[in-house]
């Protein structure tokens, strides 16, 4: 019997985290000949987690160039995995949420007559422009793929919404949690360089407030409300940490640095490998941020989440109550920041709430629903 034919392809660190489960399952599994294509739309973040989870991809576009816009990347993409499609033939090809690799790269897979597999299908804000691109990227992947891997009933339903037969979506929660679970124990008594680095410099006997934030429509204003809202959070609570690995954006780093760089117990530091920011994670008591995937990895730690967002595709953790919606109001960031330093019932309530996101089993369930096709 031949065996399945399996691409998997992805080109964010985002994407190689929820990803590499998957891939090392699949590689595992004696049933499917499966190949990994990465695109590079990021370099030094990507690499990193591919080295964590001893990940070797087939094959490498390494797109990533300076001031790279979307109309390059898209048609990079697109151009770059047709020679690969051409000579591996692959039965199936695996998508991942919504960045522009996972947009360009499903329509590349249907034009080779691939059949598109979407790995966390379904998330909605139904708001163009918020987030932008990826609302487009999402829904456009969605109309391409012919098998939608939805992570909640929630985004399942979207796709019934839209006409998606429900014999070709599978709920399997997030292979997210997947990751984390098995990252979490490998990262326990972690002692590399950022860990290290970060022990030098922080007292981890206090209270630890982790922010993350990178997200295009926050560009601008945007981070200047995020900023004086971290500044003043500071000032108000000397005995608090708040460390920030800043992205590597132009316009992230140079608000970031010019209104934060001189606060004493606010710590901006580089960005860190997924193992160390895993450990970071652990050893936080709170987290800002305007990442999805940290939404849904925090809860299974414990860790309460502002979310510094209008809209969310993730509609469940704030329905569960183990995220809040904060936006870019400075004031509403402020005003819920304190709260959770300051109430301890209502911190302890929201970081006892069960993960919406799943088990850590999801890799298993999408291999077994392809293994019966």
């Amino acid at each position: 019997m031949d065996k399945k034919k399996n691409l998997i392809v992805f080109g964010t660190r985002p994407e190689a985290i929820k990803m590499a489960p998957l891939v090392n399952q699949f590689l595992a599994d004696e049933r499917f000949e499966t190949k990994v294509c990465v695109t590079g739309q990021h370099r030094e973040m990507l690499d990193q987690v591919l080295t964590f989870f001893n990940i070797i991809p087939d094959f490498d576009l390494s797109l990533m160039k300076p001031n790279q816009n979307l109309y390059h990347l898209t048609g990079e993409v697109i151009s770059g995995l047709k020679p690969i499609l051409e000579s591996f033939q692959p039965d199936y090809v695996y998508v991942h949420g919504d960045t522009t690799t996972t947009m360009a790269a499903s329509i590349a897979g249907f034009y080779a007559g691939a059949k598109v597999c979407h790995v966390e299908a379904g998330l909605r804000t139904n708001n163009m422009l918020s987030p932008f691109p990826e609302e487009m990227n999402r829904q456009v992947a969605g109309r391409v793929a012919t098998y939608h891997f939805a992570p909640t009933l929630k985004s399942q339903e979207n796709l019934l919404k839209e006409n998606i037969s429900k014999d070709h979506i599978l709920v399997t929660g997030n292979t997210v949690i997947d990751a984390l679970l098995e990252s979490a124990n490998r990262v326990e008594g972690l002692e590399n360089e950022d860990v290290v680095e970060l022990s030098s410099k922080i007292d981890f006997e206090k209270r630890i407030i982790l922010v993350t934030g990178h997200r295009r429509e926050n560009h601008g204003q945007g981070f200047v409300n995020i900023c004086a809202a971290l500044k003043e959070i500071a000032v108000q609570n000397p005995d608090v940490e708040i460390v920030y690995p800043v992205h590597l954006n132009p316009n992230v780093l140079k608000p970031v640095n010019e209104l934060l760089g001189s606060i004493s117990n606010i710590h901006l530091i580089k960005p860190l490998s997924y193992p160390s920011f895993v450990w970071l994670m652990n050893h936080s008591y709170l987290i800002i941020t305007d990442s999805g995937g940290v939404q849904e990895e925090a809860p299974s730690l414990g860790k309460p989440v502002l979310v510094m967002r209008d809209t969310t595709e993730r509609p469940e953790a704030v329905e569960a109550g183990t995220v809040i919606l904060v936006g870019t109001n400075t004031n509403k960031i402020i005003k819920e920041t304190q709260e959770l330093l300051d109430n301890s019932n209502k911190y302890n309530s929201m970081s006892s709430l069960h993960n919406p996101y799943g088990d850590g089993k999801a890799c298993q369930k999408i291999i077994e629903f392809i293994s019966n096709l």
